[in-house]
């Protein structure tokens, strides 16, 4: 375990990681398998122990956004099979298979590239990407898809595994474009001389509200760690999600400011009456922007407003009385009967919960939470381009 000497921190729930994934198991058809998706550190969450955690709950398989994201896993020593979802280059064909790491396809000209190549002897694993409407990554063109099967039939080490697609609007309550980028993939694949192994486009929400057409994989992202894909859809899901992050800090210094006294850079907060200020060290360094200026934290159990600009390091709430150093601060999380949940901060932001967990940087360290007890501590400050 890593020590760390900042009082700020954030928890994760692994239990509740573990939870969503075996509810999951249970709502899906017999038959459907699990691919939990842990890029971008899992959300923000902790790569290796999410992936751990989803893997025990019955996840048989990982998706990271890019490959040096699946050699970090192979580094924790995570042996499951993997699926670099972006774009790799063509020159580290040879270096994915020999880590057992599957690559996503989607250009005829980078997949001749790798062939000619590729020099090894171990079998390299793709999945197909068919664009059927998010206008991202994907083959569109019916010959250019089967160019790209046949080379991939020909050639000694080349395996199509998978095949899959990407939904835009399966978070929105509007169905017509989901339903035409389904029914786009289903003549897609008709494209190639037959079906690989698996075929999947089932995002967390389309998983949750139409397991009717996940073929036999799902990707399980956003709702593994208990948020739901978008406000809109979140009464429809047919399970409660079990939220996985919390934030927290400490007061290090608390003071009373006099009528007329300001805090922070620009002055822009002004004491109207005596009051209670408390300093927390995080800051927009650590993911905590900016703009939650005027969003509010959890103290003594009650709402404490942020007052003035957030600083890099630190920022300042305004107490409801005096209270001591050392007494803790939830700024996502609960306290009591008071919850400040990730939607809240997204939505002080105006953006969506994926976005939140993955701003909180590297400095602050992760507590990670097994059966009720710390399983481990991860402090990545001083080992970020390492093994962090």
């Amino acid at each position: 375990m890593d020590d760390f000497h900042r009082d700020t921190w954030a928890e994760i729930d692994l239990d509740a990681i573990y939870d969503n994934v075996t509810n999951l198991r249970r709502f899906l058809p017999t038959g459907t398998n699990i691919m939990a998706v842990v890029k971008a550190n899992a959300y923000g969450h902790g790569d290796a122990e999410v992936a751990n955690t989803a893997l025990e709950a019955g996840a048989s398989y990982l998706a990271v956004a890019f490959l040096d994201e699946a050699l970090a896993l192979r580094k924790k020593g995570l042996a499951a099979p993997i699926l670099v979802l972006g774009a790799s280059r063509p020159e580290d064909v040879s270096l994915a298979a020999e880590h057992r790491i599957a690559l996503t396809v989607f250009r005829l000209d980078w997949l001749e590239k790798a062939a000619a190549l590729y020099q090894g002897s171990a079998p390299v694993y793709f999945h197909l990407k068919m664009d059927t409407g998010m206008g991202r990554l994907g083959v569109k063109d019916e010959q250019e898809t089967k160019q790209m099967a046949a080379l991939i039939e020909r050639h000694p080490h080349f395996i199509l595994e998978g095949v899959y697609t990407h939904f835009a609007t399966a978070d929105e309550i509007n169905t017509d474009y989901f339903s035409y980028q389904y029914d786009r993939f289903l003549s897609m694949l008709e494209w190639l001389p037959s079906r690989p192994p698996l075929v999947h486009c089932a995002n967390s929400a389309a998983t949750l509200r139409f397991p009717d057409r996940a073929f036999n994989m799902v990707r399980f992202g956003i709702s593994m760690y208990g948020l739901a894909p978008s406000p809109s859809i979140k009464p429809l899901l047919p399970y409660e999600l079990k939220e996985a992050f919390s934030l927290h800090s400490r007061l290090v210094h608390v003071k009373k400011l006099q009528p007329g006294e300001k805090v922070s850079y620009g002055a822009t907060y002004t004491a109207q009456a005596e009051e209670w200020i408390g300093t927390i060290p995080i800051g927009y360094a650590d993911g905590w922007l900016r703009r939650l200026q005027h969003f509010h934290v959890l103290v003594d159990g009650k709402k404490a407003p942020i007052v003035g600009r957030v600083c890099m390091d630190q920022c300042m709430i305004r107490l409801p009385g005096p209270l001591p150093v050392g007494t803790k601060v939830t700024l996502i999380g609960r306290q009591g009967d008071e919850v400040i949940s990730v939607d809240d901060v997204a939505r002080h932001l105006d953006t969506i919960n994926y976005e939140v967990p993955c701003l909180i940087s590297y400095r602050v360290p992760r507590i990670f939470f097994r059966n009720k007890r710390i399983m481990e501590v991860r402090n990545a400050v001083g080992r970020v381009g390492m093994n962090a």
